[in-house]
């Protein structure tokens, strides 16, 4: 007999389910960004919609990170230091968030923009998550 996952059908999100799993997966970000840097994001927000999970940090900069940002090689020095870490954060998490919907992810985006103080990830995935 044929599961869900081998027969192509994949079970999608209701508004409830969406809510809940948004709000469990920025709890996870903040813990995870704690653990591997030190520091906390002061506000993540996690958005699940479609085929797409968009995952948003603000305030991820640590002290002396803020100071060396207000010069503009100092900008350049942080934002690429800050992409690693953002890549670094796409090869621990993409198979956990793979898993977690059963679905593979085709393509993402990273933006870093240290002198706003601001990241984003963005995953496309294989199938529709949310209904």
């Amino acid at each position: 007999m044929a599961t869900a996952a081998t027969s192509g059908i994949h079970r999608q999100l209701n508004e409830r389910e969406r809510k809940k799993m948004q709000h469990e997966l920025k709890l996870y970000m903040e813990k995870y960004f704690k653990s591997k840097l030190g520091k906390g994001v002061d506000h993540t927000k996690v958005t699940i919609w479609e085929d797409l999970m968009v995952i948003r940090g603000e305030g991820f900069l640590t002290e002396p990170e803020k100071y060396i940002v207000n010069t503009a090689a100092g900008q350049d020095v942080v934002n690429a230091a800050r992409m690693g870490v953002a890549e670094q954060h796409s090869q621990d998490n993409v198979p956990y968030f793979e898993k977690l919907f059963q679905a593979k992810v085709i393509h993402e985006a990273f933006l870093v923009d240290a002198q706003k103080d601001f990241w984003m990830h963005v995953l496309v995935f294989d199938h529709v998550l949310t209904k």
